[in-house]
């Protein structure tokens, strides 16, 4: 016998409550720094906690997920899971978030930065930044599109390492080779960017071409590793989206591996 819709109404109201507290849960565990704890494996992921000029803290949406969190937890949840399985590398299953001004930064040798179109660095932390790069720290920033975020990117980042140049990353480099063959260039876009064509093939529409870029310091080493209009990080996020393409996500995989054993062995 079916329900009386009252009561399917309210185990659907009960589901929904359900759903809106693990989300608040996972906002709040997204804003929780490292403090004082130490890397738990051989690959520990931290994501670089910044601020957002005028905004609190850079809350987006909702019971609070922050810019610098957007794709937390479901990208590590899917990517760190897919390191442990396509290598050797002894990792854990979720990141660390760790601020500039936090001492145990040093103790997290591969730092991810998401939405860096919006970050805000006092020149405290832009000290520390270039302090953590110059001594073997390596920096992937990800998720931010046009012009203008380029140039809010490019303004910090040329605040924390003045007279490094950004150039593109050329075929040769040994990023692209390290583990994967990164030869193909494909475009990494996030979830909103995904249109259906008129023959029914899932395209990207962003802001402009995509640019792998980077930033070396005087021995040529690659300090910074710079995915220009595209997002890594949904690529992971949706890795189990079956309308997020395959391809996409497979190569998102591939980039974000190799730029872990870049980070480990240089």
């Amino acid at each position: 016998m079916n329900q009386p819709f009252p009561h399917r109404a309210r185990k659907f109201t009960v589901v929904a409550f359900v759903a809106g507290c693990l989300l608040f849960l996972s906002a709040i565990a997204a804003q929780t720094p490292a403090g004082s704890a130490a890397p738990e494996a051989e690959f520990h992921m931290a994501r670089l906690i910044y601020t957002i000029a005028g905004d609190g803290g850079g809350f987006r949406f909702g019971p609070g997920r922050p810019w610098w969190g957007i794709d937390y937890p479901e990208a590590e949840n899917h990517f760190l899971q897919g390191v442990k399985r396509l290598t050797r590398i002894d990792t854990t299953p979720d990141s660390r978030h760790v601020s500039l001004l936090d001492e145990t930064v040093f103790d997290y040798p591969w730092l991810f930065a998401q939405q860096v179109g919006r970050w805000q660095l006092s020149d405290e932390e832009t000290l520390r930044l270039r302090e953590y790069l110059l001594r073997g720290g390596f920096l992937v920033v990800d998720d931010f599109h046009g012009q203008y975020e380029w140039q809010v990117f490019q303004s910090v980042i040329q605040r924390a390492l003045p007279g490094y140049a950004i150039v593109e990353l050329e075929a040769g480099e040994s990023l692209l080779h390290i583990l994967y063959e990164l030869d193909q260039r494909t475009q990494i876009p996030g979830r909103r960017h995904l249109r259906r064509a008129p023959n029914g093939e899932i395209v990207a529409q962003l802001a402009g071409p995509p640019h792998w870029r980077g930033i070396y310091d005087d021995s040529g080493r690659l300090l910074v590793a710079i995915n220009f209009n595209m997002d890594m990080g949904d690529a992971w996020q949706h890795a189990d989206d079956p309308v997020y393409p395959e391809p996409m996500t497979a190569l998102a995989y591939r980039f974000g591996i190799n730029y872990i054993l870049y980070a480990m062995t240089h």
